[in-house]
Protein backbone atom coordinates (compact mmCIF):
# COMPACT_ATOMS: atom_id res chain seq x y z
CA UNK A 1 0.00 0.00 0.00
CA UNK A 2 2.85 2.39 0.79
CA UNK A 3 4.45 1.73 -2.60
CA UNK A 4 1.11 2.44 -4.27
CA UNK A 5 0.82 5.79 -2.45
CA UNK A 6 4.35 6.77 -3.42
CA UNK A 7 3.75 5.82 -7.06
CA UNK A 8 0.48 7.76 -7.15
CA UNK A 9 2.16 10.82 -5.64
CA UNK A 10 4.98 10.71 -8.18
CA UNK A 11 2.46 10.52 -11.05
CA UNK A 12 0.56 13.52 -9.64
CA UNK A 13 3.74 15.56 -9.48
CA UNK A 14 4.65 14.73 -13.08
CA UNK A 15 1.15 15.63 -14.25
CA UNK A 16 1.26 18.97 -12.39
CA UNK A 17 4.64 19.80 -13.94
CA UNK A 18 3.31 18.96 -17.41
CA UNK A 19 0.29 21.25 -16.87
CA UNK A 20 2.58 24.03 -15.65
CA UNK A 21 4.67 23.81 -18.82
CA UNK A 22 1.58 24.30 -20.98
CA UNK A 23 0.09 27.10 -18.88
CA UNK A 24 0.40 30.64 -20.31
CA UNK A 25 2.45 33.31 -18.60
CA UNK A 26 0.75 36.21 -16.85
CA UNK A 27 1.03 38.65 -13.93
CA UNK A 28 0.12 35.83 -11.52
CA UNK A 29 1.61 32.87 -13.34
CA UNK A 30 5.17 31.97 -14.24
CA UNK A 31 5.53 28.44 -15.69
CA UNK A 32 9.21 28.10 -14.83
CA UNK A 33 8.73 29.21 -11.24
CA UNK A 34 5.63 27.05 -10.97
CA UNK A 35 7.54 23.92 -11.95
CA UNK A 36 10.22 24.66 -9.34
CA UNK A 37 7.57 25.08 -6.64
CA UNK A 38 5.95 21.77 -7.57
CA UNK A 39 9.29 19.99 -7.28
CA UNK A 40 10.00 21.69 -3.92
CA UNK A 41 6.62 20.51 -2.57
CA UNK A 42 6.57 17.02 -4.06
CA UNK A 43 4.86 13.95 -2.57
CA UNK A 44 8.18 12.39 -1.63
CA UNK A 45 8.06 12.01 2.15
CA UNK A 46 11.72 11.13 2.54
CA UNK A 47 12.96 14.70 2.90
CA UNK A 48 12.57 18.26 1.71
CA UNK A 49 13.99 19.06 -1.74
CA UNK A 50 16.25 21.88 -0.54
CA UNK A 51 17.83 22.28 -3.97
CA UNK A 52 14.56 23.43 -5.51
CA UNK A 53 13.69 25.42 -2.36
CA UNK A 54 16.86 27.45 -2.85
CA UNK A 55 15.93 27.93 -6.50
CA UNK A 56 12.60 29.41 -5.39
CA UNK A 57 14.37 31.78 -3.02
CA UNK A 58 16.77 32.73 -5.82
CA UNK A 59 13.81 33.88 -7.89
CA UNK A 60 12.72 36.12 -5.02
CA UNK A 61 16.20 37.58 -4.64
CA UNK A 62 16.22 38.36 -8.37
CA UNK A 63 13.08 40.48 -8.19
CA UNK A 64 10.28 41.02 -5.61
CA UNK A 65 7.80 40.87 -8.50
CA UNK A 66 7.98 37.07 -8.35
CA UNK A 67 6.26 37.03 -4.96
CA UNK A 68 2.83 37.25 -6.58
CA UNK A 69 3.19 34.19 -8.92
CA UNK A 70 4.88 32.31 -6.05
CA UNK A 71 1.93 32.89 -3.70
CA UNK A 72 -0.56 32.11 -6.45
CA UNK A 73 1.06 28.78 -7.35
CA UNK A 74 1.57 27.77 -3.73
CA UNK A 75 -2.01 28.69 -2.84
CA UNK A 76 -3.45 26.61 -5.69
CA UNK A 77 -1.31 23.64 -4.66
CA UNK A 78 -2.19 23.89 -0.94
CA UNK A 79 -5.90 24.26 -1.67
CA UNK A 80 -5.98 21.08 -3.76
CA UNK A 81 -3.69 18.76 -1.84
CA UNK A 82 -4.91 16.11 0.60
CA UNK A 83 -1.42 14.83 1.40
CA UNK A 84 0.22 15.75 4.68
CA UNK A 85 3.61 15.55 2.95
CA UNK A 86 2.76 18.26 0.41
CA UNK A 87 1.07 20.37 3.10
CA UNK A 88 4.11 20.34 5.42
CA UNK A 89 6.50 21.10 2.56
CA UNK A 90 4.30 24.01 1.48
CA UNK A 91 4.27 25.40 5.05
CA UNK A 92 8.05 25.09 5.30
CA UNK A 93 8.38 26.95 2.00
CA UNK A 94 6.12 29.83 3.06
CA UNK A 95 7.96 29.87 6.39
CA UNK A 96 11.19 30.52 4.53
CA UNK A 97 9.55 33.29 2.48
CA UNK A 98 8.97 35.27 5.70
CA UNK A 99 12.72 35.59 6.06
CA UNK A 100 12.76 37.96 3.08
CA UNK A 101 12.44 41.63 3.94
CA UNK A 102 9.95 42.42 1.20
CA UNK A 103 7.00 44.85 1.48
CA UNK A 104 4.71 42.33 -0.23
CA UNK A 105 5.55 39.74 2.43
CA UNK A 106 5.15 42.20 5.31
CA UNK A 107 1.77 43.38 4.06
CA UNK A 108 0.50 39.88 3.34
CA UNK A 109 -1.76 39.63 6.39
CA UNK A 110 -3.53 36.29 6.62
CA UNK A 111 -2.04 33.47 4.56
CA UNK A 112 -3.63 33.16 1.12
CA UNK A 113 -4.61 29.52 1.80
CA UNK A 114 -6.35 27.79 4.68
CA UNK A 115 -5.19 24.53 6.25
CA UNK A 116 -6.98 24.95 9.58
CA UNK A 117 -9.25 22.00 8.71
CA UNK A 118 -6.73 19.94 6.78
CA UNK A 119 -7.33 16.19 6.59
CA UNK A 120 -5.16 13.60 4.85
CA UNK A 121 -7.10 11.18 2.65
CA UNK A 122 -4.33 8.81 1.61
CA UNK A 123 -3.63 6.97 4.86
CA UNK A 124 -5.70 5.33 7.57
CA UNK A 125 -7.71 7.98 9.52
CA UNK A 126 -6.60 6.40 12.80
CA UNK A 127 -3.00 7.12 11.83
CA UNK A 128 -3.68 10.33 9.94
CA UNK A 129 -5.02 12.42 12.85
CA UNK A 130 -1.55 13.04 14.32
CA UNK A 131 -0.26 14.30 10.97
CA UNK A 132 -3.41 16.40 10.53
CA UNK A 133 -2.87 17.96 13.97
CA UNK A 134 0.74 18.77 13.12
CA UNK A 135 -0.24 20.46 9.84
CA UNK A 136 -3.04 22.47 11.47
CA UNK A 137 -0.93 23.69 14.38
CA UNK A 138 1.95 24.64 12.06
CA UNK A 139 -0.45 26.51 9.77
CA UNK A 140 -2.10 28.26 12.73
CA UNK A 141 1.22 29.66 13.89
CA UNK A 142 2.28 30.86 10.42
CA UNK A 143 -1.13 32.44 9.86
CA UNK A 144 -0.93 34.36 13.14
CA UNK A 145 2.66 35.34 12.49
CA UNK A 146 1.74 36.73 9.09
CA UNK A 147 -0.94 38.88 10.73
CA UNK A 148 1.50 40.07 13.39
CA UNK A 149 4.13 40.98 10.78
CA UNK A 150 1.56 43.07 8.93
CA UNK A 151 0.54 44.89 12.13
CA UNK A 152 4.17 45.73 12.87
CA UNK A 153 4.67 46.93 9.30
CA UNK A 154 1.62 49.19 9.54
CA UNK A 155 3.05 50.84 12.66
CA UNK A 156 6.27 51.61 10.80
CA UNK A 157 4.47 53.11 7.80
CA UNK A 158 2.21 55.43 9.83
CA UNK A 159 2.86 59.16 9.25
CA UNK A 160 5.37 60.43 11.78
CA UNK A 161 6.14 56.93 13.07
CA UNK A 162 9.88 57.49 12.69
CA UNK A 163 9.78 60.65 14.78
CA UNK A 164 7.24 59.38 17.31
CA UNK A 165 8.40 56.67 19.67
CA UNK A 166 6.06 53.77 20.32
CA UNK A 167 4.18 54.18 23.60
CA UNK A 168 4.84 51.85 26.51
CA UNK A 169 1.36 50.37 26.33
CA UNK A 170 1.77 49.61 22.61
CA UNK A 171 5.04 47.83 23.34
CA UNK A 172 3.37 45.84 26.10
CA UNK A 173 0.64 44.78 23.67
CA UNK A 174 3.31 43.62 21.22
CA UNK A 175 4.97 41.61 23.99
CA UNK A 176 1.67 39.91 24.79
CA UNK A 177 1.40 38.99 21.11
CA UNK A 178 4.92 37.56 21.25
CA UNK A 179 3.83 35.35 24.15
CA UNK A 180 0.82 34.14 22.17
CA UNK A 181 2.98 33.31 19.15
CA UNK A 182 5.42 31.35 21.31
CA UNK A 183 2.53 29.40 22.81
CA UNK A 184 1.37 28.51 19.30
CA UNK A 185 4.87 27.37 18.42
CA UNK A 186 5.02 25.10 21.46
CA UNK A 187 1.93 23.29 20.14
CA UNK A 188 3.75 22.27 16.94
CA UNK A 189 5.20 18.88 17.79
CA UNK A 190 4.83 15.20 16.87
CA UNK A 191 2.23 13.51 19.05
CA UNK A 192 3.11 9.94 18.21
CA UNK A 193 6.42 8.02 18.09
CA UNK A 194 5.55 6.83 14.57
CA UNK A 195 5.78 10.47 13.39
CA UNK A 196 9.54 10.60 13.89
CA UNK A 197 10.19 10.54 10.15
CA UNK A 198 12.80 12.67 8.42
CA UNK A 199 10.35 15.25 7.03
CA UNK A 200 8.72 15.85 10.44
CA UNK A 201 12.12 16.27 12.09
CA UNK A 202 13.13 18.79 9.39
CA UNK A 203 9.97 20.76 10.04
CA UNK A 204 10.74 20.69 13.76
CA UNK A 205 14.19 22.12 13.01
CA UNK A 206 12.43 25.11 11.44
CA UNK A 207 10.22 25.42 14.51
CA UNK A 208 13.24 25.31 16.83
CA UNK A 209 14.99 28.07 14.90
CA UNK A 210 11.81 30.13 15.05
CA UNK A 211 11.53 29.73 18.83
CA UNK A 212 15.15 30.80 19.33
CA UNK A 213 14.69 33.90 17.18
CA UNK A 214 11.27 34.87 18.54
CA UNK A 215 12.17 34.33 22.18
CA UNK A 216 15.41 36.27 21.79
CA UNK A 217 13.53 39.29 20.42
CA UNK A 218 10.99 38.98 23.22
CA UNK A 219 13.62 39.01 25.98
CA UNK A 220 15.36 42.07 24.52
CA UNK A 221 12.11 44.02 24.32
CA UNK A 222 11.02 43.02 27.83
CA UNK A 223 14.12 44.52 29.44
CA UNK A 224 13.70 47.72 27.45
CA UNK A 225 10.02 48.08 28.32
CA UNK A 226 10.60 47.42 32.02
CA UNK A 227 13.21 50.19 32.07
CA UNK A 228 10.79 52.59 30.40
CA UNK A 229 8.05 51.80 32.90
CA UNK A 230 10.38 52.43 35.84
CA UNK A 231 11.50 55.75 34.34
CA UNK A 232 8.04 57.09 33.55
CA UNK A 233 5.90 55.33 36.15
CA UNK A 234 2.23 54.64 35.55
CA UNK A 235 -0.12 52.36 37.39
CA UNK A 236 -1.64 50.63 34.36
CA UNK A 237 1.70 50.16 32.62
CA UNK A 238 3.23 48.67 35.78
CA UNK A 239 0.29 46.29 36.21
CA UNK A 240 0.44 45.05 32.60
CA UNK A 241 4.23 44.82 32.78
CA UNK A 242 4.04 42.59 35.85
CA UNK A 243 1.50 40.37 34.07
CA UNK A 244 3.80 40.04 31.05
CA UNK A 245 6.78 39.15 33.24
CA UNK A 246 4.70 36.61 35.18
CA UNK A 247 3.47 34.95 31.98
CA UNK A 248 7.01 34.91 30.58
CA UNK A 249 8.31 33.15 33.68
CA UNK A 250 5.61 30.48 33.52
CA UNK A 251 6.24 30.09 29.79
CA UNK A 252 9.95 29.54 30.46
CA UNK A 253 9.24 26.20 32.14
CA UNK A 254 7.17 25.15 29.10
CA UNK A 255 10.04 26.00 26.78
CA UNK A 256 12.44 23.90 28.83
CA UNK A 257 10.04 20.96 28.73
CA UNK A 258 9.54 21.41 24.99
CA UNK A 259 13.27 21.45 24.25
CA UNK A 260 13.87 18.40 26.42
CA UNK A 261 11.17 16.57 24.46
CA UNK A 262 12.70 17.58 21.13
CA UNK A 263 16.13 16.50 22.27
CA UNK A 264 14.79 13.03 23.08
CA UNK A 265 13.34 12.55 19.62
CA UNK A 266 16.51 13.84 17.93
CA UNK A 267 15.36 17.23 16.66
CA UNK A 268 17.81 19.69 18.11
CA UNK A 269 21.01 18.14 16.77
CA UNK A 270 23.05 19.50 19.66
CA UNK A 271 21.24 22.86 20.00
CA UNK A 272 20.67 24.05 23.53
CA UNK A 273 17.61 25.54 25.15
CA UNK A 274 17.62 29.37 25.06
CA UNK A 275 18.40 31.24 28.23
CA UNK A 276 15.11 31.70 30.03
CA UNK A 277 14.06 35.26 30.75
CA UNK A 278 14.86 36.49 34.25
CA UNK A 279 14.03 40.05 35.21
CA UNK A 280 16.10 41.62 38.00
CA UNK A 281 14.39 41.46 41.38
CA UNK A 282 15.07 45.17 41.89
CA UNK A 283 13.13 45.97 38.72
CA UNK A 284 10.27 43.74 39.85
CA UNK A 285 10.27 45.56 43.19
CA UNK A 286 10.11 48.91 41.43
CA UNK A 287 7.15 47.78 39.34
CA UNK A 288 5.38 46.58 42.47
CA UNK A 289 6.13 49.87 44.22
CA UNK A 290 4.69 51.90 41.31
CA UNK A 291 1.58 49.78 41.19
CA UNK A 292 1.02 49.75 44.98
CA UNK A 293 1.88 53.43 45.32
CA UNK A 294 -0.94 54.29 42.96
CA UNK A 295 -3.25 52.09 44.99
CA UNK A 296 -2.25 53.86 48.22
CA UNK A 297 -2.94 57.24 46.61
CA UNK A 298 -6.39 56.08 45.60
CA UNK A 299 -7.01 54.78 49.10
CA UNK A 300 -5.86 58.04 50.68
CA UNK A 301 -8.08 60.01 48.34
CA UNK A 302 -11.02 57.93 49.53
CA UNK A 303 -10.10 58.53 53.17
CA UNK A 304 -9.84 62.27 52.55
CA UNK A 305 -13.52 62.44 51.65
CA UNK A 306 -15.75 64.25 54.19
CA UNK A 307 -17.88 62.18 56.48
CA UNK A 308 -21.13 63.39 58.08
CA UNK A 309 -21.93 62.76 61.72
CA UNK A 310 -25.37 63.38 63.18
CA UNK A 311 -26.15 63.78 66.88
CA UNK A 312 -29.18 64.85 68.89
CA UNK A 313 -29.50 66.84 72.05
CA UNK A 314 -32.24 69.09 73.39
CA UNK A 315 -34.43 68.62 70.35
CA UNK A 316 -31.66 69.87 68.11
CA UNK A 317 -30.06 67.71 65.41
CA UNK A 318 -26.60 68.81 64.29
CA UNK A 319 -24.98 67.68 61.02
CA UNK A 320 -21.23 68.15 61.22
CA UNK A 321 -18.73 67.62 58.37
CA UNK A 322 -15.12 66.70 59.15
CA UNK A 323 -12.19 66.74 56.74
CA UNK A 324 -9.07 64.63 56.83
CA UNK A 325 -7.45 67.35 58.99
CA UNK A 326 -9.99 66.58 61.70
CA UNK A 327 -10.97 70.25 61.89
CA UNK A 328 -14.52 71.54 61.95
CA UNK A 329 -15.15 72.96 58.48
CA UNK A 330 -18.91 73.31 58.26
CA UNK A 331 -21.78 73.20 60.71
CA UNK A 332 -25.44 73.02 59.84
CA UNK A 333 -28.08 73.17 62.57
CA UNK A 334 -31.53 71.77 62.06
CA UNK A 335 -33.98 72.79 64.82
CA UNK A 336 -37.67 73.03 65.45
CA UNK A 337 -37.25 76.74 66.41
CA UNK A 338 -37.94 79.19 63.58
CA UNK A 339 -35.91 82.30 62.79
CA UNK A 340 -37.69 85.38 61.47
CA UNK A 341 -35.76 87.32 58.83
CA UNK A 342 -36.30 90.82 57.44
CA UNK A 343 -38.46 89.50 54.65
CA UNK A 344 -40.78 88.11 57.33
CA UNK A 345 -41.53 91.53 58.98
CA UNK A 346 -45.31 92.10 59.04
CA UNK A 347 -46.86 95.56 59.55
CA UNK A 348 -50.44 95.66 60.80
CA UNK A 349 -52.41 98.58 59.36
CA UNK A 350 -55.07 100.57 61.26
CA UNK A 351 -56.61 102.76 58.71
CA UNK A 352 -53.85 104.73 57.08
CA UNK A 353 -51.31 104.30 59.87
CA UNK A 354 -48.99 101.46 60.69
CA UNK A 355 -49.46 100.21 64.20
CA UNK A 356 -47.01 97.44 64.78
CA UNK A 357 -43.83 96.19 63.12
CA UNK A 358 -42.45 92.92 64.44
CA UNK A 359 -38.67 92.85 64.81
CA UNK A 360 -36.46 89.84 63.91
CA UNK A 361 -36.65 87.45 66.84
CA UNK A 362 -36.58 83.79 67.51
CA UNK A 363 -40.10 82.52 67.71
CA UNK A 364 -42.12 79.42 67.30
CA UNK A 365 -43.43 78.12 64.06
CA UNK A 366 -45.13 81.09 62.40
CA UNK A 367 -47.66 78.78 60.85
CA UNK A 368 -48.82 78.00 64.41
CA UNK A 369 -48.58 81.62 65.67
CA UNK A 370 -52.13 82.89 65.48
CA UNK A 371 -51.16 86.58 65.92
CA UNK A 372 -49.23 86.53 62.66
CA UNK A 373 -51.78 84.67 60.64
CA UNK A 374 -53.81 86.74 58.23
CA UNK A 375 -56.27 83.90 57.83
CA UNK A 376 -58.31 82.95 60.89
CA UNK A 377 -57.08 79.70 62.28
CA UNK A 378 -59.69 77.12 63.12
CA UNK A 379 -58.68 74.23 65.27
CA UNK A 380 -59.08 70.78 63.78
CA UNK A 381 -61.15 69.80 66.83
CA UNK A 382 -63.90 72.24 65.78
CA UNK A 383 -64.25 70.70 62.38
CA UNK A 384 -66.88 68.13 61.69
CA UNK A 385 -65.87 64.57 61.19
CA UNK A 386 -65.54 63.67 57.54
CA UNK A 387 -67.25 60.53 56.34
CA UNK A 388 -65.28 57.52 55.27
CA UNK A 389 -64.64 58.32 51.62
CA UNK A 390 -63.37 54.79 50.91
CA UNK A 391 -66.74 53.29 51.86
CA UNK A 392 -68.53 55.81 49.69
Amino acid sequence: MTLWIKATGALKDRYSIWVAKLSPSGPCRNPDLEMVIIKATSHDEQCMDYKNVQRVFKWLRTSPLYIKPLLYTLTMRMEKTRSWVVAIKGLMLIHGVFCFDLPAVKNLGRLPFDLSHFSDRHINPKKAWVFNAFVRSYFNYLDQKSTFVRMEAMKETKPGSKEKEESVMEELQSLEKFLDLIDLLLQVKPRNPHMNVVLILEAMDCVMDEILELYGKFCDRVHRVVSRIIDMGGKEEARVGLDVVSKAESQGSKIKTYFNFCRKIGVLNGSECPEILKVDEKDIGELLRIRDEEKMEDKNSDNSKNYVMACEHNKCRTIVTFSDTKELDLKTVITDQWEVFEDDFIDIMNGDAKITSFPMTSTCNPFLDYSLSLVPYVSASNNCVLPDLIIL
